[in-house]
C-alpha cells in the first residue's frame, strides 16, 4: 500500500513539471518577441526630415523699373439697373472701366458704346440680389461682361473689366 501512495504522490508532480515547463517556455517566447520588437524600434533609423521650403523665398518679385503691360482703357459711365428680387425692389449702381488689347480697338469701343451699354444693362438686370452680393457673383459677372463685350469687337479684345463703382441696394 505504501508503494501505491508513493506512485500517486509522484504522478501529480510530473504533471506540474510539465505545466511549469510550458509556462516558462511561453514566457521566454513572449520576452524574446517583446525584446526583438523593442530592439527593432530602437535601432530603426529615424526618417530623414523633409526639407521645409519657405514659400516666401519662391515668391516672384516684380522688377520695379519694368513697366506693367497695361493696355488702353475706356471708361463706361455710371448706370443704374433694376435687378431681379422677390420681396422688394433692388438695384445696382455701377460704373466700369474696360482694359483693351490695343489702341485700334479703342475707337471701335467708343463707336459701339450704346450697344455695349445696352448689353451690360440687360446682363446685370437678369442677375439676382443674392448673386451680386458675394465676391464669386461679382467675378462671374466680370467674366460674362468680358465675353459679351468681346462678342461685339472685331479689331481687338477686352483684357479685363474693372468695377470703378458698384453698389447693390
Amino acid at each position: 500500500m505504501a508503494e501505491k501512495k508513493k506512485e500517486v504522490a509522484e504522478a501529480p508532480q510530473s504533471g506540474s513539471k510539465k505545466k511549469l515547463f510550458l509556462i516558462v517556455g511561453l514566457l521566454a517566447i513572449v520576452l524574446l518577441a517583446g525584446g526583438g520588437t523593442a530592439a527593432f524600434l530602437m535601432l530603426k533609423k529615424a526618417p530623414e526630415p523633409k526639407e521645409t521650403k519657405d514659400p516666401a523665398k519662391h515668391v516672384p518679385v516684380p522688377d520695379i523699373h519694368q513697366q506693367a503691360d497695361i493696355g488702353p482703357q475706356v471708361n463706361i459711365e455710371e448706370f443704374i439697373v433694376n435687378i431681379i428680387s422677390g420681396d422688394s425692389p433692388h438695384y445696382v449702381k455701377a460704373s466700369l472701366t474696360v482694359e483693351l488689347t490695343n489702341e485700334e480697338v479703342k475707337g471701335e469701343v467708343e463707336k459701339r458704346m450704346p450697344q455695349m451699354r445696352d448689353s451690360i444693362l440687360l446682363l446685370i438686370g437678369n442677375k439676382t440680389f443674392e448673386e451680386l452680393q458675394d465676391l464669386q457673383g461679382k467675378k462671374q459677372l466680370k467674366a460674362e461682361l468680358t465675353s459679351k463685350i468681346n462678342s461685339f469687337l472685331k479689331t481687338g479684345k477686352v483684357k479685363a473689366v474693372y468695377f470703378t463703382n458698384f453698389v447693390v441696394q
